[in-house]
């Protein structure tokens, strides 16, 4: 058994504003520790129940923030940025048995500690086919594709129930309760670390991977914060405007279309300007 875990930060334990996950910062070195234990606990839960490979995908920011000598030495972690799946990377391969997301979080436009997609800002909206869709909807497209299923989804409880729309088999571990978008009522990371552990051991028996479907078009809809945004979105081939502040693509598989989302964030991202967005 293999899993794979996409660790990501905004939904880590404690982790309640900007400074906590900004790289640099004496927040953020603060809870990276925190991020760690989750991710951790993840581990030792997968592999108390039988797991014989563990790999952890860093999906937040510069992809440089879990403490390598924090883990669980059976652990095997990629690290870094440039990634072709980004947050998912490692699915493509054919031998992944099941999926993680711990420390993910809620949509862009959505209630949800730090809720966003993909950018902390800019995006108003992302919808999959008609749906809403949160970073880890995006990721389960995916998944789905490669024909492996996700297994145990943690952050705070309002991702915990996005989590019931994509996967609702999974287990799921709230660490944290919305209050706001910057505010939340946390649990210490002892009590959360013994929470993941748990379902990370209950949910491993779903880790049975399945033949692959057949790839199938997917239709990505983006709504952004400023006009000339759409304006830099459809520099990128296939993306086209809808409205005034949204834009368009369908791809005719998940694999494109995710990858063609993370090349219109990458340039949106290059036109905005600090004070005025």
């Amino acid at each position: 058994m293999k899993i794979l875990i996409s660790a990501d930060m905004e939904g880590a334990t404690g982790v309640t504003w900007p400074a906590d996950v900004l790289p640099g910062t004496p927040q953020w070195e603060r809870c990276r520790s925190m991020f760690t234990s989750d991710v951790d606990a993840a581990v030792r839960g997968f592999f108390e129940a039988g797991a014989d490979e563990v790999l952890i995908n860093e999906a937040h920011w510069t992809m440089r923030n879990l403490l390598l000598e924090q883990l669980d030495e059976r652990a095997e972690m990629l690290t870094g940025r440039h990634k072709s799946l980004s947050m998912i990377e490692g699915i493509q391969h054919g031998d992944v048995d099941g999926v993680a997301f711990i420390g993910y979080h809620t949509g862009a436009g959505s209630e949800g500690v730090l809720a966003h997609t993909f950018l902390a800002n800019s995006l108003t909206g992302v919808w999959a086919d008609g749906v809403r869709a949160s970073e880890g909807y995006l990721n389960s497209l995916v998944t789905t594709e490669y024909g492996v299923p996700i297994v145990l989804v943690t952050g705070d409880d309002r991702t915990v129930e996005d989590a019931k729309g994509y996967a609702p088999e999974a287990g799921g571990v709230a660490v944290k309760d919305y209050v706001s978008r910057y505010a939340a009522v946390c649990r210490p990371p002892a009590r959360t670390a013994a929470e993941i552990r748990d379902a990370a051991c209950r949910a491993a028996p779903l880790a049975v991977r399945r033949t692959p479907p057949a790839p199938e078009p997917h239709t990505i809809e983006i709504e952004f914060d400023a006009e000339h945004l759409v304006g830099a979105a459809t520099v990128v081939p296939g993306v086209a405007r809808t409205a005034e502040r949204r834009v368009s693509y369908t791809s005719p598989s998940a694999y494109e279309a995710i990858r063609c989302f993370k090349a219109v964030t990458t340039v949106v991202s290059s036109a905005v300007e600090e004070q005025y967005g």
